[in-house]
């Protein structure tokens, strides 16, 4: 198994390719020089005193990774401890919420292995469990949109054991979906042995991002399918309340009804906004273009596993009581007694 592993050409420091400087020119990686931070392989120097080159936009990476990991696992604690928050809602936020905080972990990870511990094994691992993290992070936001969608649909009927059966089920199913994407470059489905079949992002193959990609863009025309539905039950119920009212314009339910909506845009558009970027640009692009505008598109999409807490667990009120009572031991009255409006959709 030592002699197999020592064959294979080493994983790449960075993100991108052999060329560790290329980001700072802008230009194509150039396959002909030697790997990543290592110097060539007759320098007289022993590996505990070869230079280290760090990559800027790494680092950049490794402070999103370590921002995402302590801010989810504030999430994925208040709701393991708390036992009142075990509906099927706030299991999908601890799903996405634990996807997150592994993704987060899973760029701290990469960056030691890369730069530290300097192991392709473990590079390797590393670069399986973000691309598992954040499938899961995706499919998770895909879980919680359905959700929402059948507790509106389904109003009378959502709070039954037909609905947790569900939402065990789409979680078993998302979590295994993830973990065989994340399989994948660690079985041997990378462009390690062949740099030509490289995409923007090492080890994974042109093949692999592709099917990474298609599978988001058919994911998020799903959610903005469901989210348009989920606006017209919405506006629909307004309206039916507010003809009892006598007055349209003025009920309060109507006003906040149009925040809801609003609120909806904005989840959204800020899904689309960190992560289309880089779907589109790897569909595109491959190894040989300029690792700069992959770090520029791939670095936003990271942002978004740091907004997902606060759009769906900071702003729920149950939430904001546990972590009250984590923080300070109290909740106050406006938070306790503040009621549930369409904005909180």
């Amino acid at each position: 198994m030592g002699s197999i592993m020592s064959e294979e050409p080493p994983v790449s420091p960075s993100w991108l390719g052999p060329d560790p400087t290329a980001w700072a020119s802008g230009g194509p990686m150039d396959n002909t020089t030697s790997l990543g931070m290592f110097p060539a392989k007759d320098s007289p120097l022993p590996p505990s005193q070869l230079p280290l080159l760090v990559n800027p936009w790494d680092i950049v990476l490794c402070s999103s990774g370590t921002l995402i990991a302590c801010e989810n696992a504030l999430v994925v604690l208040v709701i393991w401890q708390n036992p009142a928050l075990r509906a099927p809602m706030f299991l999908l936020i601890g799903s996405l919420a634990l996807a997150d905080l592994l993704a987060g972990l899973g760029l701290v990870l990469h960056f030691t292995c890369a730069y530290l511990l300097r192991s392709d094994s473990a590079q390797l691992l590393t670069v399986g469990l973000v691309v598992a993290s954040f499938s899961a992070s995706v499919f998770s936001l895909l879980a919680i949109t359905i959700d929402r969608y059948l507790s509106l649909y389904y109003a009378l009927t959502y709070n039954s054991e037909r609905t947790a059966a569900f939402t065990y089920t789409m979680l078993v199913l998302l979590w295994g979906l993830s973990l065989c994407l994340g399989l994948l470059p660690v079985t041997g489905v990378n462009c390690l042995a062949e740099e030509a079949t490289c995409s923007v992002v090492r080890p994974l193959t042109k093949n692999n991002i592709a099917v990474l990609s298609v599978s988001f863009l058919l994911l998020f025309g799903l959610m903005l399918q469901l989210y348009v539905q989920i606006c017209k039950i919405v506006m629909r119920h307004a309206h039916q309340i507010a003809l009892q009212h006598h007055f349209l314009a003025a009920t309060p339910y109507y006003v906040t009804t149009r925040k809801g909506v609003s609120t909806l845009a904005i989840i959204l558009g800020t899904f689309a906004a960190c992560w289309m970027p880089f779907t589109v640009y790897s569909l595109i692009a491959d190894y040989t273009y300029p690792p700069l505008y992959t770090y520029a598109t791939l670095v936003p999409a990271t942002y978004n596993s740091v907004i997902n807490p606060v759009i769906y667990a900071f702003r729920n009120q149950e939430i904001q009581k546990a972590l009250w009572l984590v923080c300070c031991g109290c909740v106050p009255t406006s938070v306790a007694h503040r009621a549930r409006t369409p904005s909180d959709v």
